[in-house]
């Protein structure tokens, strides 16, 4: 009896773990403050909701805390710290559906509850206002990782934004020794450093500088699509030599590298359409997602086929092995996703279409979760 009571609770912790989906970046927070929405409640606009992320099997979120270059010093941390209330508040409303986590061994248990983990990725240094003590207060709110930059640079790291579109108008390149004193005091902290949005040279210096494992958050693969926000071979290669994980995006502009003159020929054809929603929404966009969502038939022409999106998960585990690859949405962050990719609860499609062309149920699990546990845990460590 003791025997079959044993082995019963071996293949439950088993399941269990076969079942870990964690997602490392998600808008919907940042959404939420203009939307209004009860992310608590299933939502018939938008990505993510707690009803359609157990429908997907989510266990674990990152939900990016953002605001745009508009946002400096004086107002940039306070509107992160805006977005982290919210989110506090949500989980206050939906205690028994989710809960702040902080370290794996938190994750752990809160997945073990039914409950999803909610984890804190701030995205754009921009936010901590080029002040260390902003970095800390962040780090003890919850902040799980920061990415150094978002399109806007610092005065401390160059994105790929500034590093490709105005490389003659820099005052520096790369990370300076304040921003490398950043990330080495992030390797203190035990806050992951994420370099999706970075540019070359700020990429570089992160490698040669941090003593932890990095993640890319929500990036894409530049062979694939030569968009400036993908990453490159030999960048993917130092991620993988450092330890590190890239996860992948779902952006379709980074999917598909014929997206974006699709989707500006329907956007020029909806022109008046999208200027008066983006005066309702006032966010451009969330006008275009809204934009999409009214003219889904011919929006949905546009998104890319999921076999694509497939292609870069396929091309990363492939390049520096399944051990460094995961997903990061990007859902309620963008207007567009691979066709059969509109919400949290698609992610099992994601599990099929590898399982389909040869990956196993153990590296499908690497995928899900298991790569984010072991950067997660070396950066805690």
């Amino acid at each position: 009896m003791k025997k079959l009571l044993l082995i019963a609770l071996l293949s439950l912790t088993i399941s269990t773990k076969a079942q870990l989906l964690i997602d490392t970046h998600n808008d919907a927070i940042s959404n939420e403050l203009i939307t209004g929405h009860d992310l608590g409640k299933l939502q018939t606009e938008g990505n993510f909701d707690l009803v359609r992320a157990k429908q997907g099997g989510l266990n674990a979120q990152i939900f990016s805390i953002w605001c745009g270059e508009t946002y400096g010093k004086g107002t940039a941390n306070a509107m992160a710290n805006r977005e982290i209330d919210s989110l506090f508040a949500l989980i206050k409303r939906y205690p028994d559906k989710i809960a702040l986590v902080t370290t794996p061994k938190q994750l752990k248990a809160t997945v073990k509850k039914g409950k999803l983990a909610a984890l804190i990725g701030v995205e754009g240094g921009h936010m901590i206002e080029d002040s260390i003590t902003y970095l800390d207060q962040l780090a003890k709110r919850g902040m799980s990782y920061m990415t150094l930059t978002w399109n806007n640079s610092t005065s401390w790291a160059t994105s790929a934004a500034a590093e490709t579109a105005k490389p003659d108008t820099l005052k520096h390149k790369g990370l300076t020794d304040f921003g490398k004193q950043i990330v080495h005091h992030m390797n203190d902290l035990g806050v992951m450093v994420d370099v999706s949005h970075v540019g070359e040279q700020t990429f570089y210096d992160v490698i040669a500088t941090t003593s932890k494992p990095v993640i890319a958050s929500h990036s894409c693969v530049w062979n694939l699509d030569k968009n400036r926000r993908n990453l490159k071979d030999e960048q993917l290669q130092a991620i993988g030599k450092n330890g590190g994980v890239v996860f992948v995006n779902f952006y379709s502009g980074f999917v598909d590298s014929t997206y974006n003159q699709k989707e500006n020929a329907f956007i020029r054809a909806h022109r008046s359409e999208l200027d008066s929603l983006i005066k309702i929404y006032h966010d451009g966009d969330l006008a275009v997602e809204r934009l999409s969502a009214i003219h889904k038939e011919e929006s949905d022409q546009v998104r890319p086929p999921l076999n694509m999106l497939i292609k870069h998960f396929d091309y990363i585990a492939k390049l520096i092995g399944v051990e460094h690859v995961g997903i990061g949405s990007d859902f309620d962050g963008s207007e567009s996703f691979p066709q059969e990719m509109d919400s949290v609860a698609d992610y099992p499609k994601i599990k099929a279409e590898l399982l389909k062309i040869g990956y196993n149920k153990k590296d499908v699990a690497k995928i899900f979760g298991g790569n984010f546990m072991r950067v997660f845990k070396a950066n805690k460590g």
